[in-house]
């Protein structure tokens, strides 16, 4: 087997005039696992290893095959609780330049995505990512999955427990850990510091929320509750409560029983029922419960037992931000009610550019001082040369950066004076726009794009979705989020959005054509989750018509204050709603508008072509 240090230098790391780190400073593992790849790559290449054994094991190490085959390839780049360096933004512009298509994609699930990377580039890559501490190790297939967590931990008012290094220990403790190798299925982690949930704790197989308990003597006591069985998918699941309180010590052994669990009980018979939710509703909630437990009880006798508090945590510390003494508290959470005199306000038209950037886009009121600011990626789309930019605005500003779930990226440990001139710099490179994580931030899968289990342009309908707003004045719009998938499977989270789409083959004059379902209400908070209900199909090019009427009633509408999800039960529910929409439900004949058989983006007549599944969320 050969390795890094056999490999002669060549061209392959002079002129990035990135500064990576020495080599005898990488992760000895991840050379490892580099050697390995470019070994098997060979034998597959030239016929040795098989098809079906390759496939798991580029999987594994988070190469996934795309809709167009061949030898495309997409790279997803764990970014665990979504913690970005300046030098590892400069080293995705460089991989976008260098290998993809001059852009890369934040994901829902905090991870970066690069498409068409030519198989045999994917080695070269992944020691790239590895000069500056990033790996694509376990990104995909049937292991624990990126750790996603707030983006606001630390700098967040609400929060009980700043779990940024409770997610750092979590993923140094699963990645590569024999356990989770070859699950039934994938297992998702999500943080959330407090119960607005800005991790998304409730959709996923285990998540962790910070909570406090009064002990017999007054004292409070910092701690968490555990959701389990948690999913999206196209049968969503509300995760589960596994216990009332888990302490700080226990948290990671807690976390490692699940997984056992799920590795001894999961159904590794039929990959559609293999996910954590469906072993609950095999064996039932009480019994996960007790096994879970039981598992947890025993654990200490393991050799690799996780238990106290990690050594992350004890190093960096896990104190809440707290809320300034003054009480202005900003916050953009999972769709919250906001608070104090800085809050969002419903609309913010006729305000300079400055300001209505920063009354939508600035999160303040810590009691640490500190500020952090939203940046918005379109579609969740960087470009190499935006991602150069924010390397060197995070180097000037000496700021943290995080990317969010929602395909942003929000700057933090600011102080007041930087605002204007982050502003001012994310204007001259295009991602200054108000209202990230509002109106205007539609969140959209890749879809048909790139996707082998999509049927919609996913991506089209988005753009078309935020023009619209643009035009019609409600792209700044607070208190309700836009969220689409090209098919079924919520890898753009539309269950959980006030407005979702899914994407859907449709039948018109004996033709086939591009449609969605539009579901409303979606809400995740306060240790709560709905799922968004059915309101109605609309052939695709009219959806973004029924979403603009949709936020234009509930702008109308709406009494201070007042979310989306009560809005909607005020008014009748989705059906009632869908209802008033019914006009949009039809498609004209094919020689009046060929344009609604046609998807956005493509030249030809729509087919709903499905490639086999690499369980790309």
């Amino acid at each position: 087997m050969t390795t890094l240090d056999d490999r002669p230098d060549s061209d392959l790391w002079p002129g990035h005039g990135i500064d990576v780190l020495p080599r005898d400073r990488w992760d000895r593992d991840q050379l490892a696992d580099i050697a390995k790849f470019r070994d098997q790559l060979a034998g597959y290449l030239a016929g040795e290893v098989t098809e079906d054994v390759f496939r798991v094991f580029r999987l594994t190490n988070g190469i996934y095959g795309q809709r167009q085959g061949g030898t495309n390839q997409m790279v997803r780049v764990k970014v665990p609780y979504g913690s970005m360096t300046p030098e590892q933004l400069d080293m995705m512009g460089y991989i976008a330049d260098r290998y993809s298509r001059g852009w890369g994609h934040i994901t829902t699930r905090q991870n970066l995505q690069f498409h068409f990377i030519d198989l045999v580039d994917v080695p070269d890559v992944m020691e790239h990512l590895a000069s500056v501490g990033l790996t694509s190790r376990e990104a995909c297939g049937d292991t624990v999955r990126n750790i996603q967590g707030c983006h606001l931990a630390g700098a967040c008012p609400q929060e009980v427990l700043d779990i940024t290094h409770w997610a750092e220990a979590a993923y140094q403790h699963f990645v590569r850990n024999p356990l989770g190798q070859r699950l039934p299925r994938k297992f998702k982690i999500n943080f959330s510091g407090c119960a607005t949930d800005c991790g998304q704790a409730m959709f996923n197989d285990a998540g962790v929320i910070a909570v406090s308990r009064a002990g017999s003597d007054g004292a409070v006591e910092r701690g968490f509750r555990v959701y389990i069985a948690g999913g999206l998918g196209a049968t969503p699941h509300p995760a589960l409560a596994l216990e009332e309180f888990t302490t700080r010590d226990e948290l990671l052994p807690t976390i490692e029983s699940i997984l056992r669990v799920f590795d001894q009980a999961g159904n590794r018979d039929n990959k559609l029922r293999a996910r954590m939710k469906w072993l609950v509703d095999t064996l039932g909630i009480d019994e996960v419960r007790r096994r879970v437990l039981a598992t947890r009880k025993l654990l200490v006798a393991s050799s690799s037992w996780p238990g106290g508090i990690p050594t992350e945590v004890l190093e960096h510390g896990d104190e809440p931000a707290g809320v300034a003494d003054d009480g202005d508290v900003t916050r953009i959470g999972q769709g919250i009610d906001r608070e104090g005199p800085a809050s969002t306000p419903v609309s913010i038209g006729g305000l300079t550019p400055y300001v209505r950037w920063y009354h939508v886009n600035v999160v303040r009121g810590a009691a640490n001082g500190s500020v952090s600011a939203y940046a918005h990626a379109e579609l969740g789309d960087i470009t190499a040369d935006q991602f150069r930019a924010l390397a060197s605005i995070q180097r000037d500003l000496g700021a943290g950066v995080r990317l969010t779930n929602r395909q942003n990226v929000v700057f933090r440990d600011l102080t007041d004076d930087q605002l204007p001139r982050l502003f001012e710099r994310l204007a001259g490179i295009g991602m200054a726009q108000p209202g990230a994580e509002l109106a205007r931030d539609v969140v959209a899968c890749p879809g048909a794009d790139t996707c082998n289990l999509a049927v919609t342009q996913s991506r089209g309908l988005a753009k078309a979705i935020a023009e619209r707003l643009e035009e019609e004045g409600l792209a700044e719009v607070g208190g309700v989020r836009i969220n689409i998938s090209g098919c079924t499977n919520s890898c753009g989270q539309h269950h959980a959005a006030d407005i979702g789409f899914f994407g859907a083959e449709r039948r018109a004059g004996g033709r086939s054509a591009p449609g969605y379902q539009m579901l409303l209400g979606g809400y995740v908070g306060q240790e709560q989750i709905h799922f968004g209900d059915k309101a109605l199909r609309l052939p695709a090019k009219n959806a973004a018509e029924g979403a603009v009427r949709v936020i234009r009633r509930f702008t109308a509408e709406r009494t201070a204050g007042e979310t989306f999800r009560s809005w909607l039960d005020r008014v009748g529910g989705a059906q009632a709603v869908g209802a008033g929409l019914r006009e949009l439900d039809v498609f004209p004949a094919f020689a009046a508008d060929p344009d609604f058989y046609t998807d956005y983006g493509e030249a030809g007549p729509y087919t709903a072509e499905i490639g086999e599944s690499e369980c790309a969320t």
